[in-house]
């Protein structure tokens, strides 16, 4: 059986072209980036991907032109924006959590990150393992690589990848998803609030009381009182934030 080198570069186009855009996204999307994950595997998760989405992604290009490079640069860069996208979600809920932290006096507690290997606020890591477990009940992962199988439709190898709007678009969804943090630790700032301006109102009443000794331990049963409540609410948060992330994308992967 002869093969010849025209399908052998058709087919190797292909599988370079969905290499560069799966590996963009694997390499800044959160669960596919998780340094906890054993290096073997990940590179496994990418391979199996590649190899799934390869038919969908050849082209007559040139491999070794200056286009074909130019094009392997803008296939990482789409990946990378679509799971830059989705880390900032994940983030934003984690940034939420960081609030709910300092505002109980939690601040300075922290724990190294399964996913990054850095240290990190306890109340953090714990929003972003919950907010983990959501994306994978709610079949994020398998949405995230559908999106990526449909842009190679719309939007092919060869094809005009990221423009100035579209970089500009990521930087005003960063802000409208962190503002959502905030709606993630509303609740519990409210409630710590309220319980800081008892203490103050204490504190004007009685001044020889000692508040630090007093006030940080209430200060932090009151916050994991309302950190419980609140559990309730991180679902719906989610769901927004992930809806303005899951619109950015699909306008990223050029639906």
């Amino acid at each position: 059986m002869t093969i010849q080198m025209s399908a052998l570069i058709y087919w190797l186009s292909g599988l370079l072209w969905a290499l560069g855009r799966v590996g963009g996204l694997c390499m800044v999307a959160p669960i596919f980036s998780a340094t906890v994950m054993p290096a073997r595997l990940r590179v496994a998760v990418i391979v199996v991907i590649t190899l799934v989405l390869s038919p969908l992604a050849p082209t007559q290009m040139d491999l070794f032109s200056a286009t074909g490079a130019a094009t392997m640069v803008t296939q990482i860069l789409i990946g990378g924006s679509i799971g830059f996208v989705l880390q900032l979600v994940f983030q934003a809920v984690s940034y939420g959590g960081i609030l709910i932290g300092q505002s109980m006096g939690l601040g300075f507690a922290e724990m190294v990150s399964p996913t990054s290997n850095a240290s990190a606020p306890v109340l953090g890591q714990f929003y972003l393992v919950m907010v983990s477990l959501l994306f994978l009940a709610m079949d994020g992962h398998l949405q995230v690589i559908s999106l990526l199988a449909g842009s190679f439709r719309s939007l092919p190898p060869g094809a005009t990848g990221l423009d100035e709007k579209s970089l500009w678009a990521i930087v005003l969804a960063g802000g409208d998803l962190f503002s959502g943090a905030l709606r993630v630790a509303l609740p519990a700032m409210t409630a710590l609030l309220l319980v800081n301006i008892g203490f103050a109102a204490t504190s004007r009443a009685s001044p020889a009381m000692n508040l630090f000794a007093v006030g940080f331990p209430i200060s932090i049963c009151m916050g994991f009182i309302a950190l419980w409540l609140g559990l309730r609410g991180i679902a719906s948060a989610y769901a927004a934030l992930q809806g303005v992330g899951w619109t950015l994308m699909q306008r990223l992967a050029g639906f």
